[in-house]
């Protein structure tokens, strides 16, 4: 059984209590997976970012082998559809399959947004991998501020992107 310390957030083992994991001779990068911590519990803590990195490879993967710039392969956006009117999300596939292919500024062209998105979701991930190697708790700490902000920047992307002189943001 692990224990961790609120100040610190160092895992600790309840068998040894004065054994705390990535202290010792190793205690530098990859700590986490010597002093006192079996290959499994690590294994353990990386299973479900790794199913998490799994699915979105095979998204990738799926996008990236069926062309969304095809008509017929992926239905039509209902807003789109129905309105006229472009979603944030509108582009975001054809963006995924430009990335995929390795064009960065035709993903770019294509929904800056997503694309953004895409690199927010690898640095998270990243930090979720490191973090539960070394057998921390993953905390994402975002505040009213910080969400207030991100839905204001959609809306505004949404807005400027269906206005006449947004043509550039158009998928």
């Amino acid at each position: 059984m692990r224990r961790v310390n609120a100040e610190t957030q160092r895992v600790t083992r309840a068998e040894s209590p004065g054994t705390t994991v990535g202290a010792g001779a190793g205690a530098g990068a990859g700590a986490g997976a010597d002093a006192g911590v079996g290959a499994g519990d690590v294994l353990r803590r990386l299973a479900v970012p790794g199913g998490i990195l799994a699915a979105v490879v095979g998204a990738f993967a799926y996008v990236g082998a069926v062309d969304p710039n095809q008509p017929g392969h992926y239905p039509v956006c209902p807003l789109l559809r129905f309105t006229g009117v472009y979603c944030p999300g509108c582009g975001g596939l054809r963006g995924a399959y430009a990335l995929v292919h390795g064009d960065f500024a035709a993903a770019l062209t294509d929904n800056a947004l997503a694309v953004a998105g895409y690199l927010v979701f690898a640095v998270v991930w990243t930090v979720w991998v490191v973090r539960s190697v070394r057998g921390r708790p993953m905390r994402i700490d975002l505040g009213p501020v910080h969400l207030w902000s991100v839905g204001a920047l959609v809306l505004v992307f949404t807005v400027v992107r269906n206005l006449p002189s947004g043509g550039w943001l158009h998928p």
